[in-house]
């Protein structure tokens, strides 16, 4: 081997050597780190508990297929929480947990069923979550932090499938943005937030076609629509 084919065979070993360093490095930033989302939106998170009719306990009575609970967002000001219509549509009383774990009587406020938001009250000061300023765009990250399964407040992350979805069917108004972060009985009501922990949207409904469980094809009202719905003496 001449000295010129030395010289290239060990700059393409050092080349083949610092791909190698550098691809687990590229390959953990592509992942999606949610700890910044979490700590920032968890405080806002609670789970909801509905009791049903022909029930005394919390947590039974829910239809076949479903979870018994629910999920819930502190929003806009202390004491104001967001969820999902279906969860306590039917409910003869609502019980909600803090993130510290305390177990809190919660009163309807207002319902509307054609976009399948509810508000509730609850005692205490609440940390409401903060609003992201503009929709995101398709294929940006997204995390949705939920009750899955009634197991208690978790994170689950993906991207932004879709927006603006409407006539899936779900809901009489539709705003939906879709994602593949999983989404399961006892999500609903949750928060979609972005990477800085901001909702963008409210958990509602999980496409599929033999079961609730979540296939990846996920949709959550969006924040504009969820405002809109808002009553006027809370705006």
């Amino acid at each position: 081997m001449t000295d010129i084919g030395r010289v290239v065979a060990a700059a393409c070993l050092a080349v083949t050597f610092l791909l190698s360093a550098l691809l687990p490095a590229t390959d953990a930033r592509a992942q999606t780190d949610a700890r910044h989302a979490w700590a920032t939106a968890a405080p806002s998170i609670f789970e909801v508990e509905p009791t049903w009719p022909g029930y005394r306990k919390p947590g039974f009575g829910a239809p076949a297929g479903t979870a018994p609970e629910g999920t819930g967002v502190a929003i806009l000001r202390p004491g104001l929480l967001v969820t999902a219509a279906h969860v306590v549509s039917k409910a003869t009383e609502v019980h909600v947990r803090t993130p510290d774990g305390t177990r809190l009587e919660a009163t309807i406020l207002a319902m509307d069923r054609k976009t399948d938001i509810a508000f509730l009250t609850v005692g205490i000061d609440t940390r409401p979550i903060a609003l992201a300023d503009t929709r995101p765009q398709t294929g940006a990250p997204v995390c949705a932090l939920s009750n899955a399964f009634g197991l208690g407040i978790g994170i689950t992350c993906g991207v932004v499938s879709a927006s603006k979805r409407t006539g899936v069917g779900f809901n009489h108004t539709e705003d939906f943005i879709q994602t593949d972060a999983s989404v399961n009985p006892g999500s609903s009501g949750g928060a979609l937030v972005d990477l800085h922990g901001r909702l963008v949207g409210l958990l509602s409904a999980i496409f599929t076609k033999d079961s609730d469980s979540d296939i990846g094809v996920n949709f959550a009202v969006s924040t504009e629509l969820l405002l809109k719905s808002l009553p006027a003496e809370f705006r």
